[in-house]
């Protein structure tokens, strides 16, 4: 089994869900007693707000570029970065490391492939739903259109994210206004909804918009990550 590099700390909320995750898949696989061979290199999520509500770039970028170099040196055979949003700065991975380096957005785009739809709308922080860097990366690699919300409701989703998910708090009055943004996506052509924050998925869950479905970047993110490291070398 190759170690799973997590460049994680995005939050620690996230980080505490993919190692959950990647321990009950590997052990559904393999039985027994196992458990996935990981590697955490944790960052500071203080750190992280700062560059993203500042729109430090280049800061977060150098940060983080250390970080990924680090997780290699430490003895990481693949990584995986548990953030949609800093995936913004993590373009130079192949570049920087000689390990391979899964990009969130690629199983995601996988998955809306295999079910053959074309457009999708997508929640996440604002950086995630207003900039290009996910959305172009859709559209180049996999021919899929992202809807994102309005501006008003843009400012709603990153705010639940910051003021409550990534502290573990999960309320039913921002369940249902996740549930009234994502209709209104469907009503705007959406298909199905990208939860492209790696907490959305502890709120907002298929029950509770049965009429589309839902793609779980998280999730999707560790599958392939999973599928890589018990490859056979």
């Amino acid at each position: 089994m190759k170690t799973i590099g997590i460049l994680g700390g995005m939050s620690n909320q996230a980080t505490s869900e993919y190692y959950r995750m990647i321990n009950e898949k590997v052990n559904q696989r393999l039985g027994g007693w196992e458990i996935g061979e990981t590697l955490i290199q944790g960052v500071n999520f203080g750190n992280i707000e700062y560059y993203v509500r500042n729109k430090r770039w280049d800061e977060a970028r150098e940060y983080i570029e250390k970080k990924a170099i680090d997780a290699e040196k430490g003895g990481a055979d693949l990584l995986i970065c548990v953030s949609n949003t800093m995936h913004c700065v993590l373009d130079r991975m192949e570049e920087i490391l000689s390990i391979p380096f899964i990009h969130i957005s690629d199983p995601t785009g996988q998955a809306i492939n295999k079910v053959g739809l074309k457009k999708v709308g997508i929640l996440g922080t604002k950086p995630v739903m207003e900039a290009s860097y996910i959305r172009d990366r859709f559209k180049t690699k996999f021919d899929i259109e992202l809807l994102s919300p309005n501006e008003q409701d843009q400012v709603l989703v990153d705010q639940i994210i910051f003021d409550e998910l990534v502290k573990g708090k999960i309320s039913l009055e921002s369940k249902q206004q996740y549930v009234d943004i994502s209709r209104k996506l469907l009503a705007q052509g959406a298909q199905g909804i990208i939860l492209g924050c790696t907490e959305i998925f502890l709120l907002l869950t298929p029950e509770d918009l049965p009429e589309a479905p839902l793609f779980n970047t998280t999730e999707l993110h560790v599958e392939s990550a999973i599928e890589l490291a018990l490859k056979p070398k």
